[in-house]
């Protein structure tokens, strides 16, 4: 072998290699993405991701609307709403609210419920301390439950310059289905 064909050898390795490399990040990017996405929206509530803690700071003076919508895929026969519409909290305050499913289908189903909260400037702003939202929910045929939210809104909502004037905030829901293998048989 000459010393051109060798050097070409070499470098065509050297490409190959760099070529893989590039491939494994991108796949493990891909992998990474979702998981980095969440944290990233959970720290700056963009796009009305909620926040979590593990307790509320504690009231203070004022107060905010927080209305309650329910939604559910067309492929998951469940009812599912707020038992109330609309709350006034202190902000600060732990709130509890539920929301009620039912499983109008006569065999076990789960769905997981997504999120989001409106103005999406607030989502920073409201944190939840509990949700049936973090978990799947399994229903048995028929069955109908009471899931608990707990939340607060944060005081610092108040001194934001871009929500210090929301009055109401709306906590959104959607349930869609889940497959699992007992589903799928």
């Amino acid at each position: 072998m000459s010393g051109a064909t060798a050097s070409l050898d070499r470098r065509n390795r050297r490409v190959a290699l760099y070529a893989a490399i590039f491939v494994a990040a991108m796949v493990g990017l891909a992998f990474a993405s979702v998981p980095l996405y969440r944290i990233f929206c959970e720290a700056t509530g963009f796009d009305g991701t909620t926040g979590r803690a593990a307790k509320a700071p504690g009231a203070v003076a004022g107060s905010v609307g927080v209305r309650f919508d329910a939604n559910i895929d067309p492929k998951l026969a469940w009812k599912f709403g707020p038992e109330q519409g609309r709350v006034v909290v202190r902000p600060g305050a732990k709130t509890q609210i539920f929301y009620e499913a039912t499983n109008l289908t006569a065999r076990t189903t789960t769905g997981q419920a997504v999120f989001n909260v409106t103005p999406a400037q607030v989502g920073k702003y409201f944190t939840k301390i509990a949700c049936f939202c973090f978990s799947e929910q399994t229903l048995k045929a028929g069955e109908h439950v009471r899931m608990p939210v707990t939340f607060f809104v944060d005081p610092k909502l108040r001194t934001d310059p871009d929500t210090r004037d929301i009055d109401e905030i709306t906590l959104s829901y959607t349930f869609y289905p889940v497959e699992t293998a007992a589903s799928a048989s």
